[in-house]
């Protein structure tokens, strides 16, 4: 797969929540959330400012990633559902 991100967006790929709960319940995939983290797997190479600066995105390939349950917009890259969203689109880095 060869996407280039343009501008401050970031290609995302979603990490699949768990399926059982702490009791050992599990959940039926009709009934489960969409998860909202997942990890970075390009990076654009920034937005410019008024002065014509360009402005870094603040995260790197790999980071884990929170980010809105309907955030960003959804493409199918090789049989694989990715997210396309702009850096403002995320929440936070997960720290590891």
């Amino acid at each position: 797969m060869k996407l280039r991100p343009l501008h401050d967006r970031v290609i995302v790929k979603r990490i699949e929540s768990e399926t059982k709960t702490a009791s050992g319940i599990v959940i039926p995939d009709n009934a489960a959330e969409k998860p909202d983290q997942g990890e970075i797997l390009a990076v654009g190479p920034g937005k410019k400012n008024d002065k014509g600066e360009l402005h870094a995105v603040g995260v790197k390939v790999g980071d884990r990633v929170l980010f809105g349950k309907y955030s960003g917009q959804t493409v199918k890259v090789d049989g694989e559902e990715l997210l396309v969203m702009k850096e403002e689109d995320l929440f936070a880095v997960v720290e590891k």
